[in-house]
């Protein structure tokens, strides 16, 4: 099972045609952009991999971080960072954390359900100081493989003139809704077992006072 957003479509029909105007000089105000995602089943779970871009004429610095919203079915410790870029070990820059509001970015109102919990993945290594570069494959485990809408929000400084830019887009999150088990309620067998041994145990009791009124007499 793998799903794909519509950027990623778009980044393939752009290396086609030789026009990826996206990571351009012409997108130079573009922040960080998840460009895919995919859902793969990963034992009782569904893994959720964000492949994440740094844009031309982008850059990354030490406290630079993007959020994914409403995370819906996150399984604690599962969030991992692969296939990092400019080389794989800039994946040990990576940490993640979890929130149920923001962070957020200045200045941008993403769509923030205060009962979902959110995943950010912080970089803290050292200056990457330009960008069209694969940052890394972001992954977490859902209970969830539905696929809705949700939001993206990154922040980094553009390479030119160090000015911060925050973006704010579309993704792919999972969708779901945990279905609590019922509480308290006894199973039809022992109902069946507890309507048989009242009958019975009446008719010990009124044997038990028979035998003692013979016992009177």
């Amino acid at each position: 099972m793998i799903r794909r957003t519509w950027i990623a479509r778009l980044f393939v029909v752009a290396a086609a045609t030789g026009v990826a105007v996206a990571m351009s000089a012409g997108s130079a105000n573009a922040g960080l952009l998840p460009v895919s995602v995919t859902v793969q089943p990963e034992a009782n779970n569904f893994r959720w991999t964000y492949s994440v871009v740094l844009p031309t004429n982008m850059s990354l610095q030490a406290g630079n971080y993007f959020t994914i919203y409403d995370f819906a079915g996150y399984v604690p410790g599962s969030a991992t960072v692969t296939s990092a870029g400019p080389d794989p070990s800039y994946s040990k820059y990576w940490s993640v954390s979890t929130s149920l509001t923001g962070p957020t970015p200045s200045g941008l109102t993403p769509s923030d359900n205060p009962n979902i919990e959110n995943l950010t993945f912080t970089y803290n290594g050292p200056t990457i100081p330009q960008g069209q570069l694969s940052l890394a494959n972001f992954s977490a485990d859902s209970t969830f493989s539905n696929t809705g809408t949700g939001s993206f929000a990154g922040t980094n400084p553009r390479a030119a003139d160090g000015i911060t830019d925050n973006n704010l887009t579309d993704t792919n999150v999972p969708v779901g809704t945990s279905i609590p088990g019922p509480v308290g309620t006894p199973e039809p067998t022992t109902l069946a077992l507890a309507g048989l041994g009242l009958p019975l145990l009446g008719l010990a009791r009124l044997l038990r006072r028979k035998g003692q009124a013979v016992a009177a007499v």
